[in-house]
């Protein structure tokens, strides 16, 4: 039986329209998804959020309305209804491509109707730091879904189910409000001191009743929805000790093993280890370092030593738990973690990840469709061809040529399975240049061709399986066996 090299699409951007006709593009994509060697579908956030069919989802309101209540102002979210998301997930399962759902437990924001708390003003530099006394605020804490009802859950929100929110209402003042009595949990990132806080109403998730009811709500979804895995948002500002819990209740309940993902935001390769350390392995992580390498040899004119492209990444560390990107809806030019791979980078940076045998690659929807919102066209084609390259030819020993550092290739040498597989990979963030590169005594007298079309010369491979292999500058060289 032939293996596939799994890939991840995330299908969305920020700028989506807010149409409410997501799931049925993606429903009628799910062909195409499928001869790309999508094996994995990361869908946004599929519950109402405080904007409505406005909300991207991350401003979660109610997890339990999939676009079935007129909550926000409208019956779907920006995306669709539910009936269509149950049908979008339904179609991509029947073509073996497993869906993962974005799962938001950190906060949530557009309550109903204030409370008075009383609560002490935090430092937002150093959460550690109060700034008053505790003071009467009005908060916006009490959640009571009115177009939901008691459907699917009759539990209601108020402030004890939250450690602190972010405006004062009583006096229209912006700031981090820490209730009275409560404390921002320890096992979380350092940032600011304590990084418990992000936004809205930050969740208590030490508390019994909140965590019993988010446990209710996961085997509900998973019941409902029949997804294959979870991206979890935001895992930096919850307690460690919380999702390998959690995630054990909801996977029991229906009895399979999902895959799971966390957005640990940090560049530090040592911090993201510890998390995976505190929270047991119980998830995946995206390999935020490894963006940020990809920016820094995008945007050094030349100065990155490419040798050093992998440094202190995940997927060098750790590359069973890696899941590698080039960008995503929060680095996108216009959001929170705004760090935009410039796009003469793009293909160097997708062949780094979609080419190599190390990590889980997640494609992002932004840069293949483009960005219209933002004048911004995609790479579809150029997408197109490491895909393919991805699925067919990418197997067999790797071996790195990583000896300069502005020009760098490495090679998979192939295997009996898939025919015609083997593949040479050069490229440079400066100038032209060409490596030597040894594919096996297999390939001698075969010839080589760039797939991107790049590099229009043939290379020959001689007796000892050995080629020259070149690219332009700033560019990468795709080489396959020539076809006959």
């Amino acid at each position: 039986m032939k293996t596939q090299n799994n890939t991840m699409m995330q299908y969305f951007e920020w700028y989506l329209p807010n149409d409410t006709k997501h799931w049925e593009r993606l429903a009628e994509d799910s062909d195409h998804l499928k001869n790309l060697g999508i094996n994995y579908v990361w869908l946004p956030p599929a519950y109402k959020g405080s904007g409505g069919k406005n909300d991207v989802g991350y401003g979660v309101y109610d997890l339990y309305d999939l676009g079935e209540f007129d909550q926000k102002g409208s019956v779907p979210t920006k995306y669709g209804t539910k009936e269509e998301y149950i049908n979008a997930i339904e179609v991509l399962k029947a073509k073996n491509i497993k869906v993962i759902a974005d799962i938001v437990l950190n906060h949530k924001m557009g309550a109903d109707e204030t409370e008075e708390v009383l609560a002490i003003q935090e430092n937002a530099d150093n959460r550690n730091e109060s700034m008053s006394e505790a003071r009467p605020i009005k908060a916006w804490t009490k959640y009571n879904f009115p177009g939901r009802g008691n459907t699917y859950s009759d539990f209601k929100w108020n402030w004890t189910h939250f450690h602190g929110v972010d405006w004062d209402d009583s006096t229209e003042t912006a700031s981090i409000y820490k209730f009275y009595g409560k404390h921002w949990d320890e096992n979380v990132d350092k940032e600011k001191g304590n990084f418990d806080y992000l936004m809205g109403a930050d969740i208590d998730l030490n508390n019994y009743d909140v965590v019993a009811e988010l446990t209710n709500w996961g085997k509900w979804y998973l019941a409902v929805t029949q997804v294959d895995g979870l991206r979890l948002d935001a895992v930096k500002h919850i307690r460690s000790e919380f999702f390998p819990e959690w995630l054990k209740d909801v996977e029991d309940s229906v009895n399979k093993d999902l895959f799971v993902v966390g957005e640990y935001w940090s560049a530090n390769i040592d911090t993201i280890n510890h998390y995976l350390e505190q929270s047991k392995g119980c998830m995946n992580l995206f390999d935020v370092p490894l963006h940020y390498n990809f920016l820094k040899a995008a945007t050094s004119n030349g100065e990155f030593d490419m040798r050093t492209i992998f440094d202190g990444t995940l997927v060098q560390s750790n590359p069973q738990k890696a899941v590698t990107f080039v960008d995503n809806h929060d680095t996108q030019i216009g959001q929170a973690l705004e760090s935009w791979i410039p796009d003469w980078f793009k293909p160097i940076a997708y062949s780094l990840i979609l080419l190599r045998k190390d990590g889980l690659p997640c494609v992002f929807y932004g840069d293949y469709y483009g960005i219209p919102e933002k004048g911004m066209a995609g790479q579809n084609e150029i997408l197109d061809e490491l895909l393919k390259v991805r699925k067919l030819y990418c197997y067999g020993e790797q071996q790195d040529y990583f000896e300069n550092e502005d020009l760098i290739g490495f090679a998979r040498k192939g295997d009996f399975e898939h025919e015609n597989s083997g593949v040479a990979v050069v490229m440079t963030n400066e100038k032209a240049g060409s490596i030597c590169m040894n594919m096996g005594m297999d390939f001698a007298g075969k010839e080589f061709q760039d797939c991107l079309g790049n590099i229009q010369e043939i290379v020959a491979i001689d007796e000892n399986g050995n080629g020259e292999f070149k690219c332009q500058d700033g560019s990468v060289s795709v080489w396959i066996l020539k076809k006959t």
